[in-house]
Order: structure tokens, then C-alpha cells, then sequence
């Protein structure tokens, strides 16, 4: 996983809390949260991101 082991994860996580404290964490969580989940939402409610290839209007 890019070569971050545990040690280095617990490393980013205590520097993250220092920055933040620990009462923004939820609110932090909860905004990561609903930005993934918008989304997620948004790639699968366009039909136009199904994977074939766009077809190229000819001009008239």
C-alpha cells in the first residue's frame, strides 16, 4: 500500500490530531464521509462514464 507500513499511518494519525484536536475528528469524518459518498453517487447515476467510447458528432 505505497509502502506506508503501520508505523507510519500511527505517525500521520498523531500529527492529524495535533493539527486538528481531537473535537473536529467526527466533524472531519463526517464531511470525508458524505464528500465519498456524493461521489460515488454522482459517478453512478451518469450513464455517460459507462466505459465506451464517446461517438463524435459529424459536422452537417
Amino acid at each position: 500500500m505505497f509502502g506506508i507500513g503501520i508505523p507510519e499511518l500511527l505517525i500521520i494519525l498523531v500529527i492529524i490530531l495535533i493539527i486538528f484536536g481531537v473535537g473536529k475528528l467526527p466533524e472531519i469524518g463526517s464531511a470525508l464521509g458524505k464528500g465519498i459518498k456524493n461521489f460515488k453517487k454522482s459517478v453512478s447515476d451518469n450513464p455517460d462514464t459507462t466505459g465506451a467510447p464517446m461517438k463524435k458528432e459529424e459536422d452537417k
